[in-house]
């Protein structure tokens, strides 16, 4: 069975997704098939249809969830003493060794991936190369253009 790595937060916002879908989101879908039903003939009615669609949709991103969180395996980065190490969790800033170019990443699970908010997906290339090194390493990742080494330049776990 695939156990699903997630930080403390990312499992907070999956129940809290999980908690949404349940209490709000599928009553309120559910409300509309019922009313689209009593607005008779089902076959050209495209409130009826559009409403369960969504219910579908709404019932598998909740099995989606459920499945995610019995498998998960929460890991909180907080209670691992500090090795400098690069780990699932930590906060890694990194120097582009060629262009003195300053980027910090947490590496996270993939669903809590938010390269906006500097937030990359464990299995990302990025990630994978960083696994496992320690502050110090200098680390060669493969990227659509290219090579690009980087210097690990400090590991928190924050």
């Amino acid at each position: 069975m695939q156990k699903f790595p997630m930080t403390v937060e990312g499992e907070e916002a999956l129940r809290s997704e999980l908690q949404q879908l349940k209490t709000v989101d599928r009553p309120r879908v559910i409300a509309a098939i019922a009313e689209a039903r009593e607005h008779g003939d089902l076959k050209e009615n495209a409130e009826y249809h559009a409403a369960r669609e969504q219910q579908g949709f709404i019932e598998g991103r909740i099995q989606e969830i459920e499945g995610k969180l019995s498998n998960a395996q929460v890991i909180d980065i907080k209670t691992i003493p500090h090795s400098g190490k690069v780990l699932f969790g930590t906060t890694v800033r990194i120097i582009n060794v060629e262009t003195d170019e300053e980027v910090q990443y947490k590496i996270v699970g993939d669903d809590e991936a938010d390269i906006k908010n500097n937030r990359i997906s464990v299995s990302s290339p990025i990630a994978r190369a960083l696994i496992g090194k320690s502050e110090g390493d200098v680390v060669v990742v493969n990227i659509p253009s290219g090579v690009v080494e980087y210097e690990i330049d400090e590991v928190q776990h924050i």
